[in-house]
């Protein structure tokens, strides 16, 4: 029998486990990826588990935290550069780029499995890279030379016809997809792309549909690797990267979606999330008060020069800001050359650094109640940065039609006003620069470099062992698709990442500022803390923050009706045990202040049972729970998590 893609890379990298859909196996891991609001964990714990050695291709970019009001996001850099060169990990210095871009553009392979600790890192699909987002400690025991654990995952083609129109781009495909699929449901799955549409697609294209699959909550999405990648590698020098990658005629898939690209129009994404799609006319009229270009998903030199010819002799609306953030250096390089930068800013564009800023409330935030349109790829509330702003998703096209006009409009409209649209050509050669890149040194070197640590940089904490028996309260309760920006805000308070203590002070603040108060008060007093959740309990970012912090306030168990991939691991990874409602009636009558008993919960975790009871004490209720843990999860979490379990073996597991 065939194998599509995804099952031949994963089956040339299993190290532990047996290719079965729905069972976990160990993979080798080639490449690892860090970004700075996640990487500061990441090598902490690295540290903490006692590793020495790097034993993968690493690199850590500086693209989240850029924004340095105060020390702590310099030190944050400075630790970062240090260890990275103390353990031979390839450093991107704060300005070369984006992680996503620049990774695409330097290091992405075709055949190769990548993690990174950022729920973005799918991007390198657009060139056939196996990459999956992963919380830190997964990459840290990565970088370590131990597997990554996953479910083997079934597959999902999207099997892709026709060509698209002009005016539509790649932006456009995956919110169709998106409409398709939703936001949940889609654990367990990874998406392949295939059929003749796919040779119409620039590396570029694939690459922002990879990247936004994240939105899914798919374990991953690629594209083949075909003359199209080896154009693109060509392009950028890299040539000898390249090798053919395509599915097999005979090939099985678990579900198949045929979308015609002909057929596709300009598409939105409208409050409060990614999933909620519409077709641009269907909104056009409403009023924007602002439009922002950039962030990984459509910050590449197709996407800016696409922006910049549309905007070629106009001036922003009056009544709205325009900002544009380039993916990285190169794609500054290139739009400068061929006229792109002149045309942004003599169109009144604010231009940003190359970082992720806008897209996680890290600066350029709409005002009160306004409506911003923004090329990045998730929206929910709250995480621009401003609570009660709208924001709306959209392409290049669709957000350069509502800078001129001050409001959404189909871009095809824009043909209307004399406005003619082109296609953009790659240039034969890109401008690629790597002297912001510090590469590894000899070992002989590294031995010399302090690792210089500054006082808001803290270590990791340690959880104690599980309780046999669970004594506790329901902390707080929230509904359904509560994502880790409502568990752990960024923004302004990414600088406290590497500080647990003070980040957790903020933990589900945007939902209940009384949250980590009340959850510290009953770590305290010896009561255990417990979350109620809803549907898709931790969407969006791979922040193993999430986890981590409300493991330091003394959460030791959620209660959900399902909990996202990335961050079910990573709740198992810090020792929380995720349960699953089994009666979907039970969420309903169990209230934040209830009291709750689980009996004998390390020993149905031991024994490999798969349900366990709970004891609403407070309406006297039993609660029938499913545990979420595999095999190997169940023997960690009752030490407390990977960090205390690698600590007591001894090395990675």
């Amino acid at each position: 029998m065939g194998k599509s893609i995804i099952e031949k890379i994963l089956d040339s990298h299993i190290v532990e486990g047996a290719p079965k859909k729905g069972e976990e196996i160990g993979i080798k891991v080639d490449q690892t990826l860090t970004q700075d609001a996640t990487g500061t964990a990441v090598y902490l714990e690295f540290e903490a588990i006692g590793f020495t050695d790097v034993k993968t291709e690493a690199l850590s970019y500086v693209d989240h935290n850029t924004v340095q009001v105060g020390f702590e996001n310099a030190d944050d850099h400075k630790y970062l550069r240090t260890v990275a060169g103390k353990y031979g990990i390839t450093f991107s210095r704060p300005g070369n780029g984006i992680c996503h871009q620049v990774h695409l553009e330097r290091f992405a392979k075709p055949g190769r499995v990548l993690i990174g600790s950022d729920s973005h890192t799918p991007t390198a699909g657009g060139v056939g890279s196996l990459a999956i987002g992963v919380g830190g400690l997964d990459v840290a025991v990565a970088m370590g030379g131990g597997p990554f654990y996953l479910t083997y995952p079934k597959v999902i083609k999207i099997n892709l016809t026709g060509k698209l129109q002009k005016w539509v781009s790649a932006k456009d495909v995956i919110l169709n997809v998106l409409e398709i699929l939703k936001t949940n449901g889609n654990v367990g799955y990874a998406i392949e792309y295939a059929g003749e549409g796919v040779r119409t697609l620039s590396v570029p294209d694939r690459a922002t549909i990879t990247n936004m699959g994240a939105e899914t909550g798919v374990t991953t999405s690629l594209f083949p690797s075909d003359e199209i990648t080896l154009d693109f590698l060509m392009r950028e020098g890299r040539e000898n990267d390249w090798i053919s990658l395509k599915g097999d005629p005979d090939a099985t898939y678990d579900k198949v979606i045929e979308l015609n690209l002909s057929e596709i129009e300009p598409m939105i994404a409208l409050p409060d999330s990614p999933d909620n799609v519409k077709t641009v006319r269907e909104v056009e009229g409403t009023k924007v008060n602002q439009v922002a270009v950039g962030s990984c998903t459509n910050s590449s030199y197709r996407d800016l020069m696409t922006v910049a010819n549309i905007l070629k002799g106009h001036v922003a609306h009056k009544d709205l800001e325009f900002g544009v953030a380039p993916g990285s250096r190169q794609v500054i390089a290139m739009i400068t050359e061929n006229g792109g930068m002149e045309s942004l800013v003599k169109a009144g564009a604010r231009i940003m650094e190359t970082a992720c800023g806008f897209c996680i409330g890290n600066s350029f935030s709409p005002g009160s109640g306004e409506v911003s349109l923004r090329t990045n790829n998730r929206n929910f509330k709250g995480r621009s940065g401003t609570t009660d702003a709208k924001v709306y998703l959209v392409s290049p096209e669709t957000a350069a039609a509502a800078v001129i006009t001050g409001t959404i409009l189909d871009p095809r409209r824009l043909e209307d006003i004399g406005i003619r649209y082109e296609d953009i050509e790659l240039p034969n050669k890109f401008i690629s620069d790597d002297s912001m890149f510090i590469f590894p040194l000899s070992r002989e070197e590294r031995e010399k470099i302090e690792i210089l640590r500054g006082p808001n940089i803290k270590h990791i904490p340690k959880n104690e062992p599980l309780p046999l028996d669970i004594y506790g309260s329901v902390t707080i309760k929230v509904g359904d698709k509560v994502t880790t920006d409502h568990i752990m805000p960024a923004g302004q308070y990414l600088k406290y990442r590497s500080n647990i203590p003070k980040y957790a002070e903020h933990v589900f603040e945007p939902l209940d500022p009384d949250f980590s108060k009340r959850a510290l008060e009953n770590k305290e007093k010896g009561v255990t803390n417990i979350i109620v959740a809803g549907e898709s309990y931790g969407q969006g970012s791979s922040r193993e923050h999430a986890a981590l912090c409300p493991m330091y306030l003394g959460v030791r168990a959620v209660f959900a009706k399902t909990i996202e991939r990335i961050h079910l691991d990573n709740l198992a990874n810090f020792g929380i045990v995720p349960l699953q409602f089994i009666n979907l009636s039970d969420y309903d009558a169990i209230n934040q202040g209830d009291e709750i008993e689980i009996p004998e919960i390390v020993k149905a975790i031991e024994n490999g049972s798969e349900e366990i009871f709970a004891l609403d004490k407070t309406t006297n209720k039993e609660i029938k729970l499913k545990i979420l843990l595999t095999e190997r999860q169940r023997k960690f979490v009752i030490a407390g998590g990977l960090l205390p379990y690698t600590g007591k073996i001894g090395g990675a597991t």
